[in-house]
């Protein structure tokens, strides 16, 4: 028998926001005191007996999801790219909270410095998906790990480039730096936990939830585009 509820991880920040609505198209609606700012409360009730939410920093989702103290989750694929954890299922691309993983440097650095080192030191938190990144070019890479601040690299002389999630490139730009070269392509993912899959018949249900309201939202946005080029 499953437990008698589910708890459903969140993460704190840039995705909750576009996450929300999508959630809530798929039935899981968290209680007031959720959207209160100054609640410091971590887990929360939702219009679902059997359903809680906790709210915790995008790393932990998963590492909730894949050690089973949660069963489902949405998290960026950053993050399932950089743990790379075996428990994680990831059935459903959201196609919301979209940016990329880039190589940042200031803007008078060298741009063949790269080419031709074998070594590099670079500030990120990431150092999986970094390192990786480099082993493919042939560069050794020692990762520094930042969980912030990561701007402050260079001109501070801890590394001379960072690895960070690039948006809009506005905050580079602000502190000097240019983004030299893309890693990773960026959407969050609805992630469950592989056993809890198998063994709960709720989580399936959920899933299939998410991807059905993804397919929509994907078919009314082609819809939409297609009417714009008819129109134009």
């Amino acid at each position: 028998m499953p437990d008698a509820r589910m708890i459903f991880a969140v993460p704190k920040g840039r995705i909750l926001d576009e996450a929300l609505p999508v959630m809530a198209s798929a039935g899981v609606v968290p209680e007031d005191g959720f959207h209160d700012k100054a609640n410091r409360s971590l887990s929360f009730a939702t219009t679902r007996d059997d359903l809680h939410l906790i709210r915790v920093r995008a790393f932990d989702v998963a590492t909730f999801v894949a050690h089973g103290a949660a069963q489902i989750g949405i998290v960026g694929s950053d993050v399932i790219e950089e743990f790379d954890y075996s428990e994680l299922y990831a059935p459903v691309d959201l196609d919301i909270g979209h940016c990329r993983l880039s190589i940042a440097e200031p803007v008078d650095a060298a741009n063949d410095a790269t080419a031709e080192a074998s070594h590099l030191r670079v500030a990120t938190k990431y150092p999986n998906l970094t390192s990786r990144h480099y082993e493919r070019q042939g560069i050794q890479a020692e990762c520094i790990k930042l969980n912030g601040a990561m701007e402050l690299a260079p001109s501070l002389g801890l590394a001379g480039r960072i690895v960070d999630l690039v948006s809009t490139g506005r905050t580079l730009k602000e502190n000097g730096l240019v983004e030299r070269e893309e890693i990773l392509q960026i959407t969050a993912r609805l992630i469950v936990n592989r056993a809890a899959l198998k063994t709960d018949p709720r989580v399936s249900e959920m899933v299939e939830l998410f991807r059905r309201n993804a397919d929509e939202r994907s078919r009314s946005s082609s819809g939409s585009d297609s009417a714009k080029k008819s129109a134009a």
